[in-house]
């Protein structure tokens, strides 16, 4: 799927990563997080809450393409898409035997990178129940792509451990919608 989205402003994200733990918790669930573009931030995040060890089982930041194909699985080749963060998710959920994980890869800039422009981001989110894997555009320079890459993993990591109690992907307007 193929998501053009903005900044959400009406999303309060300051119990996110407490809510995800929660949810992990009630699951008896651990989550992995593989990171390319983001390099950490969405893991710095989740480490950060009390109790964090009881769900957290840890990162990889495969920034380099070599990391993603040796250590994660990936399949070599272009890695700005929605495959590669795919294999990233199932590649460290197994490496850090994990039941869910979350995978960020895509451009933060400056410039294009493989065909395709500034901003382009693919999340993937595997559960027990199936893999979510989504497309976003973001605006701004590398240091708010990487912050819009993090919000919105951390949300659809929400979404997927619970679902009644995630927040909304996207904003009232146009935004979130699968483009045609």
């Amino acid at each position: 799927m193929r998501y053009e989205v903005e900044p959400d402003s009406s999303v309060d994200t300051t119990d996110l990563e407490h809510r995800i733990g929660d949810a992990l918790v009630r699951a008896g669930q651990t989550v992995a997080v593989a990171e390319s573009l983001t390099g950490g931030a969405i893991s710095s995040r989740l480490s950060a809450i009390e109790g964090a060890s009881d769900w957290f089982r840890g990162a990889v930041v495969a920034y380099g393409e070599e990391v993603k194909f040796a250590l994660l699985g990936v399949d070599p080749g272009p890695v700005v898409n929605g495959s590669t963060a795919r294999q990233m998710a199932a590649g460290v959920a197994r490496l850090l035997d994990a039941e869910v994980a979350v995978a960020t890869t895509g451009v933060g800039g400056p410039g294009p990178q493989e065909g395709r422009r500034q901003g382009t981001v693919f999340v993937a989110v595997r559960t027990p129940d199936g893999e979510d894997i989504r497309e976003y555009h973001f605006d701004g320079d590398p240091a708010e792509v990487v912050r819009q890459t993090t919000e919105r993993a951390l949300q659809d990591l929400a979404r997927a451990v619970d679902p009644a109690g995630a927040m909304p992907c996207c904003s009232s307007d146009d935004a979130g919608r699968p483009q045609r």
